[in-house]
């Protein structure tokens, strides 16, 4: 790690006490969402349905999660007409372990359908 690097550690402190219930309650429903996992060489890809709803709350996730996770690359990319909603979670040397320790609190589904693209 280099000097001006942050730690791997989340900070919910960063995140006003009264977004912090919404922030998970979105990162559970974003989550939930995934259809298709990409393991990237810095990070994962995560292949949304192409819905207006889950857009929005995948920028309502970046919006607060670069706050208490400095250390995420964030990327959202939508297909054109019906091709989906990709979120990418990128970062330096070290980070795919940290996404998936991170992914493993979310739903049990996830965390198998994980196991399955990422292998």
């Amino acid at each position: 790690m280099k000097g001006n690097e942050a730690p791997f550690a989340c900070d919910m402190t960063a995140i006003a006490p009264e977004q912090r219930g919404a922030h998970l309650a979105a990162i559970q429903k974003l989550f939930q969402s995934v259809t298709a996992i990409q393991e990237l060489p810095n990070g994962y890809a995560f292949q949304l349905p192409n819905e207006s709803d889950l857009l929005r709350l995948a920028g309502e996730f970046v919006t607060l999660e670069r706050l208490c996770c400095p250390f995420f690359g964030f990327s959202i990319e939508v297909g054109s007409e019906d091709g989906g909603v990709c979120l990418k979670l990128t970062g330096r040397e070290g980070i795919k372990p940290f996404i998936m320790a991170e992914i493993a609190g979310t739903p049990a589904s996830l965390t198998v359908r994980l196991k399955f693209f990422v292998s």
